[in-house]
Protein backbone atom coordinates (compact mmCIF):
# COMPACT_ATOMS: atom_id res chain seq x y z
CA UNK A 1 0.00 0.00 0.00
CA UNK A 2 1.43 3.57 -0.86
CA UNK A 3 1.34 6.24 1.63
CA UNK A 4 0.97 10.06 1.46
CA UNK A 5 1.98 12.43 4.01
CA UNK A 6 -0.17 15.65 4.44
CA UNK A 7 2.20 17.99 6.21
CA UNK A 8 0.73 19.52 9.54
CA UNK A 9 2.38 22.77 10.79
CA UNK A 10 -1.00 24.31 12.12
CA UNK A 11 -2.53 25.93 9.32
CA UNK A 12 -4.67 25.19 6.42
CA UNK A 13 -8.07 22.80 6.54
CA UNK A 14 -5.91 19.52 6.36
CA UNK A 15 -9.24 17.19 6.78
CA UNK A 16 -10.64 18.21 3.67
CA UNK A 17 -7.13 17.57 1.66
CA UNK A 18 -6.76 14.66 3.62
CA UNK A 19 -10.69 13.24 3.04
CA UNK A 20 -10.41 14.26 -0.07
CA UNK A 21 -6.97 12.57 -1.00
CA UNK A 22 -8.35 9.24 0.41
CA UNK A 23 -11.67 9.54 -1.74
CA UNK A 24 -9.11 10.26 -4.71
CA UNK A 25 -7.67 6.16 -3.93
CA UNK A 26 -8.70 4.25 -1.17
CA UNK A 27 -6.15 2.16 -1.00
CA UNK A 28 -3.49 5.33 -0.49
CA UNK A 29 -2.74 5.27 3.31
CA UNK A 30 -3.24 9.45 4.00
CA UNK A 31 -1.33 10.54 7.24
CA UNK A 32 -2.35 13.87 8.11
CA UNK A 33 1.50 14.53 10.34
CA UNK A 34 3.98 16.95 11.72
CA UNK A 35 6.69 13.81 12.46
CA UNK A 36 9.30 13.86 10.65
CA UNK A 37 10.06 10.31 10.42
CA UNK A 38 6.14 9.58 9.49
CA UNK A 39 6.61 12.59 6.36
CA UNK A 40 10.70 11.26 5.27
CA UNK A 41 8.97 7.72 5.61
CA UNK A 42 5.91 8.11 3.14
CA UNK A 43 5.92 7.43 -0.43
CA UNK A 44 4.68 11.22 -1.24
CA UNK A 45 4.03 14.52 0.67
CA UNK A 46 1.51 16.80 -0.10
CA UNK A 47 2.51 20.34 1.21
CA UNK A 48 -0.98 22.52 1.80
CA UNK A 49 -1.78 25.90 3.52
CA UNK A 50 -4.02 29.11 4.11
CA UNK A 51 -3.13 32.63 5.44
CA UNK A 52 -0.65 34.67 6.37
CA UNK A 53 3.06 33.93 4.54
CA UNK A 54 4.51 35.52 7.58
CA UNK A 55 2.91 32.45 10.06
CA UNK A 56 3.33 29.79 7.76
CA UNK A 57 7.33 30.08 7.56
CA UNK A 58 7.61 31.04 11.00
CA UNK A 59 5.77 27.74 12.00
CA UNK A 60 8.03 26.11 9.66
CA UNK A 61 10.95 27.47 10.64
CA UNK A 62 10.57 27.08 14.53
CA UNK A 63 9.40 23.61 14.13
CA UNK A 64 12.28 22.82 11.87
CA UNK A 65 9.81 21.41 9.70
CA UNK A 66 11.35 23.74 6.24
CA UNK A 67 14.33 22.16 6.42
CA UNK A 68 12.41 18.61 6.47
CA UNK A 69 10.63 19.87 3.47
CA UNK A 70 13.80 21.44 1.76
CA UNK A 71 15.12 17.11 2.12
CA UNK A 72 11.74 15.29 0.69
CA UNK A 73 11.10 18.00 -2.10
CA UNK A 74 14.34 17.09 -3.59
CA UNK A 75 13.09 13.22 -4.09
CA UNK A 76 9.53 12.42 -3.15
CA UNK A 77 6.52 13.51 -5.74
CA UNK A 78 5.48 16.45 -3.64
CA UNK A 79 2.25 18.62 -4.39
CA UNK A 80 2.23 22.06 -2.91
CA UNK A 81 -1.50 23.36 -2.62
CA UNK A 82 -2.39 27.25 -2.47
CA UNK A 83 0.07 28.55 0.66
CA UNK A 84 2.19 25.77 0.13
CA UNK A 85 2.60 26.88 -3.35
CA UNK A 86 3.55 29.94 -2.99
CA UNK A 87 6.19 28.85 0.15
CA UNK A 88 8.16 27.35 -2.53
CA UNK A 89 9.22 30.73 -4.52
CA UNK A 90 12.17 32.51 -3.48
CA UNK A 91 9.65 35.65 -1.34
CA UNK A 92 6.28 36.71 -0.82
CA UNK A 93 5.41 40.75 -0.92
CA UNK A 94 2.79 40.08 1.90
CA UNK A 95 3.73 41.28 5.33
CA UNK A 96 6.46 44.05 3.73
CA UNK A 97 8.18 41.24 2.55
CA UNK A 98 8.41 37.53 3.84
CA UNK A 99 11.91 34.86 2.95
CA UNK A 100 10.50 31.39 1.84
CA UNK A 101 12.24 28.01 0.90
CA UNK A 102 13.15 28.53 -2.81
CA UNK A 103 12.56 25.44 -4.23
CA UNK A 104 11.21 27.29 -7.20
CA UNK A 105 13.26 30.54 -8.04
CA UNK A 106 10.56 33.56 -8.35
CA UNK A 107 8.56 35.65 -6.20
CA UNK A 108 4.98 36.18 -4.73
CA UNK A 109 3.16 39.72 -5.33
CA UNK A 110 -0.33 40.90 -5.14
CA UNK A 111 -3.08 41.04 -7.77
CA UNK A 112 -3.75 45.20 -7.82
CA UNK A 113 -6.47 47.60 -6.73
CA UNK A 114 -7.25 48.83 -9.57
CA UNK A 115 -7.83 45.51 -11.44
CA UNK A 116 -11.12 45.40 -13.77
CA UNK A 117 -12.81 43.37 -16.43
CA UNK A 118 -13.25 43.53 -19.81
CA UNK A 119 -16.73 45.39 -19.13
CA UNK A 120 -14.90 48.04 -16.99
CA UNK A 121 -15.78 46.38 -13.54
CA UNK A 122 -13.63 46.65 -10.54
CA UNK A 123 -12.44 42.98 -10.03
CA UNK A 124 -12.21 42.08 -5.84
CA UNK A 125 -9.50 41.17 -3.95
CA UNK A 126 -9.40 38.13 -2.82
CA UNK A 127 -9.70 36.65 -6.21
CA UNK A 128 -12.63 34.06 -4.84
CA UNK A 129 -14.25 31.28 -7.09
CA UNK A 130 -14.03 29.05 -10.15
CA UNK A 131 -11.75 30.19 -13.07
CA UNK A 132 -10.46 28.10 -16.16
CA UNK A 133 -7.41 26.58 -16.01
CA UNK A 134 -4.99 26.70 -19.60
CA UNK A 135 -2.92 23.66 -18.74
CA UNK A 136 0.80 22.84 -19.79
CA UNK A 137 1.84 18.88 -20.76
CA UNK A 138 1.97 17.37 -17.36
CA UNK A 139 1.23 13.84 -15.93
CA UNK A 140 -1.01 15.50 -13.36
CA UNK A 141 -2.93 16.91 -16.09
CA UNK A 142 -3.93 13.13 -17.18
CA UNK A 143 -8.17 13.01 -18.31
CA UNK A 144 -8.86 16.57 -17.37
CA UNK A 145 -10.18 18.66 -20.04
CA UNK A 146 -8.23 21.55 -21.15
CA UNK A 147 -9.30 24.57 -19.37
CA UNK A 148 -11.19 22.84 -16.53
CA UNK A 149 -12.47 25.20 -13.61
CA UNK A 150 -10.86 25.03 -10.61
CA UNK A 151 -11.73 26.87 -7.32
CA UNK A 152 -9.77 29.71 -6.02
CA UNK A 153 -8.95 31.74 -3.05
CA UNK A 154 -6.16 34.38 -3.03
CA UNK A 155 -4.93 37.77 -2.71
CA UNK A 156 -1.39 36.98 -4.09
CA UNK A 157 0.23 35.13 -7.14
CA UNK A 158 3.26 33.71 -7.83
CA UNK A 159 5.88 34.95 -10.79
CA UNK A 160 8.17 32.23 -11.20
CA UNK A 161 11.65 33.30 -12.55
CA UNK A 162 11.56 31.17 -15.61
CA UNK A 163 8.84 30.16 -17.51
CA UNK A 164 9.82 26.52 -18.27
CA UNK A 165 8.21 26.01 -14.59
CA UNK A 166 4.78 27.10 -15.60
CA UNK A 167 2.31 23.84 -15.51
CA UNK A 168 -0.84 26.10 -15.61
CA UNK A 169 -2.30 29.51 -16.26
CA UNK A 170 -5.30 31.06 -15.37
CA UNK A 171 -6.98 34.92 -15.83
CA UNK A 172 -7.44 37.60 -13.33
CA UNK A 173 -8.10 39.46 -15.99
CA UNK A 174 -4.47 38.91 -17.43
CA UNK A 175 -2.38 35.69 -17.06
CA UNK A 176 -1.18 34.36 -14.21
CA UNK A 177 1.20 30.70 -13.11
CA UNK A 178 -1.46 28.94 -11.18
CA UNK A 179 -0.09 25.85 -11.35
CA UNK A 180 4.21 25.13 -11.47
CA UNK A 181 5.83 22.05 -12.05
CA UNK A 182 9.97 21.14 -11.52
CA UNK A 183 11.08 18.14 -11.62
CA UNK A 184 9.46 16.00 -8.76
CA UNK A 185 7.69 18.79 -7.85
CA UNK A 186 3.63 19.84 -8.54
CA UNK A 187 2.26 23.02 -7.08
CA UNK A 188 -0.79 25.00 -7.44
CA UNK A 189 -2.86 27.53 -6.53
CA UNK A 190 -6.23 26.72 -6.65
CA UNK A 191 -8.08 24.06 -4.22
CA UNK A 192 -8.04 20.80 -5.68
CA UNK A 193 -10.24 19.11 -2.70
CA UNK A 194 -12.66 21.89 -3.31
CA UNK A 195 -12.87 21.48 -7.17
CA UNK A 196 -15.07 18.31 -7.43
CA UNK A 197 -14.20 15.85 -10.19
CA UNK A 198 -11.57 17.83 -11.85
CA UNK A 199 -10.05 18.23 -8.33
CA UNK A 200 -9.99 14.73 -7.35
CA UNK A 201 -8.88 13.50 -10.70
CA UNK A 202 -5.51 15.44 -10.29
CA UNK A 203 -4.84 14.10 -6.49
CA UNK A 204 -5.72 10.74 -8.05
CA UNK A 205 -2.60 11.62 -10.80
CA UNK A 206 -0.78 12.79 -8.22
CA UNK A 207 -1.54 9.67 -5.80
CA UNK A 208 -0.37 7.21 -8.66
CA UNK A 209 2.40 9.85 -10.13
CA UNK A 210 6.44 8.50 -10.01
CA UNK A 211 7.53 12.28 -10.17
CA UNK A 212 8.66 12.35 -13.91
CA UNK A 213 7.84 14.76 -16.37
Amino acid sequence: MSSVAVIDYGMGNLHSIAKALQHADPDCEVKVTSLPKAISGADRIVFPGVGAIRDCMQALNESGLSTLILEVAKSKPFLGICLGMQALLTDNEENGHTQTLNVIPGHVVRFRESMQDRDGNLLKIPHMGWNQVHQMKHPLWKDIPQDSRFYFVHSYYAKPDFSSVVAGTSDYPNAFACALAQDNIFAVQFHPEKSQDVGLKLLRNFLHWDGQQ
